[in-house]
């Protein structure tokens, strides 16, 4: 029996976002019929990591495959995940845990915001006259931070004229800075493009942040978008292939 496939979001009090999140799950359960896929948070929501693991375990499933749906490793990937991992494993006896890697950098992150974009109502001759605010969370770790930096940089590759990092908390610059940034550089049309899986309060951050400066664009954030869902069974599939006991935790 192929491993269960967990994954584990962060959590808000706006119930959008475990309404998104649960969309794209049901999303990867379409896309896999007979893969079991559960869903876990870290903060607000239920189930927790410890319960979901807990349920799973009592139905008899003994490997499983965490997902952080996170697009960096940030502080949540390097310690929140694995001390929840860490503690449902010693109290489970037999229960497997392999951590599948975070969802980005990825091409179909690429894609998806493209996807986002288009559907804002930008198209593909509009690209050599667009710059674009990648507009993320934010993140107090350098790593998290060089990583949006270089999907930035990897995006103005595509064709957009200009791509530009922004950050809704803990970096800079804001959303509103960076549109100001490049109109103030002359660009014809600013868009931005929330680079962030469900709503909450950063991400309507963003779309004030983007509105306030008089963005042209705002697309919406990357949500239950395709893309996401093979992009999520592409990282469960790396890791349950993975030698046993590489990335595992084991009770």
């Amino acid at each position: 029996m192929s491993p269960a496939l967990l994954v584990i979001a962060h959590g808000s009090r706006d119930p959008r976002h475990a309404a998104t999140v649960h969309a794209l799950t049901g999303r990867v359960r379409a896309l896999r019929p007979g893969l079991r896929v559960e869903t876990a948070f870290l903060d607000f929501n239920t189930p927790s990591v410890g319960q979901a693991l807990s349920a799973l375990y009592l139905s008899g499933v003994r490997e499983v495959v965490a997902l952080p749906l996170l697009l960096t490793r940030a502080f949540h990937a390097k310690s929140d995940i694995p001390a929840a991992l860490a503690e449902s494993t010693s109290r489970l006896p037999g229960l497997s845990v392999r951590v599948a890697d975070v969802l980005g950098p990825s091409p179909l992150l690429l894609t998806a915001l493209e996807r986002r974009l288009s559907e804002a109502g930008l198209t593909p001759a509009d690209r050599a006259t667009t710059a674009v605010v990648l507009a993320s969370a934010g993140s107090t770790d350098p790593e998290a931070i060089a990583v949006i930096a270089e999907t930035a940089r990897e995006w103005r590759r595509t064709g957009w004229c200009a791509v530009r990092p922004a950050f809704a908390s803990a970096a800079l610059p804001r959303t509103e800075d960076a549109v100001r940034a490049l109109r103030a550089e002359g660009f014809e049309r600013v868009a931005v493009a929330p680079y962030v899986i469900a709503p909450g309060r950063l991400p309507d951050r963003i779309t004030a942040g983007a509105d306030a400066a008089g963005a042209d664009v705002v697309a919406d954030v990357l949500g239950a978008a395709p893309e996401l869902a093979r992009l999520l069974l592409r990282r469960y599939d790396a890791s349950a292939a993975a030698p046993a006991g590489l990335r595992a935790l084991t009770a």
